[in-house]
């Protein structure tokens, strides 16, 4: 795993490790899970449409999610 791990910065300061992105479903249950690098883009997982076809509801995230083509990709779905 050290290997995999990566350093990422954020408006905490820097970190060593990996980011979980998990898609629950509305009672809570974890439909589908991604493990990434830390240093990889909050958006990068949904952009694979075989994780954003989970996607049922609403997507809660961080300041990392923004962006207008994820808006459109994600609200015309």
């Amino acid at each position: 795993m050290d290997r995999l791990a990566a350093r990422g910065h954020c408006s905490i300061g820097w970190f060593y490790g990996f980011k979980l992105h998990i898609i629950p479903s509305k009672t809570g249950e974890i439909i589908d899970v991604m493990l990434t690098p830390r240093h990889t883009d909050d958006r990068k997982p949904l952009r694979r449409e075989g994780f954003i076809s989970k996607l049922f509801v609403k997507l809660v995230g961080d300041k990392g999610y923004i962006s207008k083509e994820l808006f459109s990709q994600l609200f015309f779905r």
